[in-house]
């Protein structure tokens, strides 16, 4: 991770030297110092050339002996309608910018703008440049990568005159950052190296230390309880299947019948459609159809990590998805942990069969006040949604709101999308209390929600999150590189913040 500092004074270390201008080219104090010390030099360069000042766009400058070597004018937009997010995203794209120049360490002068404190700005700022300092290079060992990471940026220092606030209001979001560089590096991971188990016992390195409670549930323990759909989907593989379920107790002052937030992640660390088997081209994808369940994991490493006062209990479905002699057929009925028998007529939509028994563990032995599922579900939720927001389902329009709310303040954003009777009934089977997909073309995101739904008790709170869309970019995007994004973590995180956190301190 990228070594973050925050100091009142410039560090002679750093060869690079980053300033700030509004959309005016209206020269901060730093930026005005930097410029007399330049002779002018600094003005005169960027009146010369076609920098605007506007946000994300930068004017590099080569320095002077009483100068750093290189000067980099950041311009931030209008001082008067920029917002704290934005710093986020000029923070993300001055990552970019630093990693062209090949420099190690960066010095970055803050000043207040206009209502927002230089602390804030910092700590946006430099969770930007985090964020998009971000690389998988653990199987990388040519020579090109050895140098590429040599010469890659390592350290920034902020510069401001309240850099001990800073530092103490940056603490909570490395904590995030954390969190989503491992949802990011598990979701990268190739399935021959993530698999059920070694997830399961990741998990437990990861978190146990924090503070978390970390218990795994194998296939003869799953098999006892009666969780025969989600078994259903490791029958083809020679990885056990594995429930891994975590619970972090932050608030010790709530009351003992107090009810926890739940959290279920989808796992499925390879997807090959089973029977019903998936097309060859693209398949290599699916290592990240465990995204879900990554983005449970990572929010636990953030909630637990800056210890959240909260109460979350998480449970995350692991199970690899191939096809062999001992694999689920088409056509195969099975009984849920619910008591539902389910008639599986496709293998490939195996995301919502251990989802549902997970779903009903979690609601019998936690009796939660809100669950929350997140899953790479549907291809289907592309194709409205796209790369640009999750899709929302479930029975509680407030808690959806919310996670709107949460996911706009943080970049993870989200969209209510619809449920009606008519895509439920679509599930009915006519030899099976439920069959596994519509024999409609149409509306399969809603009708996986609605699978979902008939595995949720009554009276009980629930959110689904198909975040197939978000998990993986092919392009990169803000503060977020190309291949893993980390989708879910922050948004959880921000929803944990607001919801409990905000509402106990009341």
């Amino acid at each position: 991770m990228l070594n973050i500092n925050f100091s009142k004074t410039l560090p002679k270390s750093a060869k690079v030297h980053v300033v700030l201008t509004d959309a005016g080219k209206k020269l901060s104090k730093s930026a005005g110092a930097v410029d007399k010390d330049s002779g002018g030099a600094l003005k005169r360069s960027m009146a010369s050339s076609d920098f605007t000042g506007k946000n994300k766009t930068f004017h590099i400058f080569r320095g002077s002996e009483k100068t750093a070597d290189t000067v980099i004018v950041a311009g931030f937009g209008d001082a008067a309608d920029v917002s704290e997010n934005d710093f986020e995203v000029l923070g993300s794209e001055l990552a970019n910018s630093l990693k062209e120049l090949k420099c190690e360490k960066v010095a970055i002068e803050v000043e207040d703008v206009k209502k927002i404190k230089a602390e804030t700005i910092a700590v946006k700022l430099a969770a930007g440049l985090s964020l998009n300092s971000y690389q998988f290079d653990k199987y990388k060992t040519s020579k090109d990568a050895e140098e590429k990471k040599k010469n890659s940026l390592k350290e920034v220092t902020l510069v401001l005159d309240t850099a001990a606030a800073a530092k103490k209001d940056f603490a909570d979001m490395q904590a995030i950052i954390e969190g989503v560089f491992l949802t990011r590096d598990l979701v990268w991971e190739p399935a021959n190296e993530l698999y059920p188990e070694s997830f399961a016992k990741r998990i437990k390195k990861e978190l146990s230390p924090l503070g978390v409670k970390v218990k795994i549930v194998n296939e003869a323990q799953m098999r006892k309880l009666g969780m025969n759909t989600f078994l259903s989907v490791g029958q083809g593989s020679r990885r056990e299947s594995q429930m891994v379920i975590m619970e972090w107790n932050g608030d010790k002052a709530a009351k003992k019948n107090s009810k926890p937030l739940a959290l279920v992640g989808k796992g499925i660390t390879f997807d090959t459609g089973g029977i019903s088997l998936k097309p060859g081209a693209g398949m290599w994808d699916m290592k990240w159809d465990m995204g879900g369940a990554g983005a449970v994991v990572g929010a636990m490493k953030a909630i637990a990590g800056r210890k959240a006062k909260a109460n979350v209990v998480a449970a995350v479905a692991l199970a690899e998805n191939m096809p062999d002699g001992d694999a689920t057929r088409p056509g195969d009925i099975v009984k849920s942990l619910s008591g539902q028998t389910v008639e599986i007529l496709n293998t490939d939509a195996e995301g919502r069969l251990v989802l549902s028994d997970t779903l009903t563990y979690m609601q019998r032995n936690f009796k939660p006040e809100l669950v929350i599922d997140l899953a790479t579900l549907t291809g289907a939720i592309l194709v409205a949604l796209g790369h640009e927001y999750a899709g929302a389902f479930g029975n509680d329009d407030k808690s959806i709101k919310e996670l709107m709310c949460a996911g706009e303040g943080v970049g993870d954003k989200v969209w209510h999308m619809p449920m009606t009777d008519i895509w439920d009934k679509q599930l009915d089977s006519e030899c099976a209390d439920i069959r596994n997909i519509s024999f409609e073309k149409y509306a399969g995101s809603a009708t996986a929600a609605a699978f979902l739904s008939r595995f949720i008790e009554d009276g009980q709170k629930w959110v689904h999150l198909d975040i197939a869309g978000m998990a993986w970019k092919p392009k990169a995007s803000d503060s977020r590189p190309k291949g893993a994004t980390g989708f879910g973590v922050r948004l959880l995180d921000q929803f944990v913040r607001q919801t409990i956190e905000e509402k106990t301190a009341k």
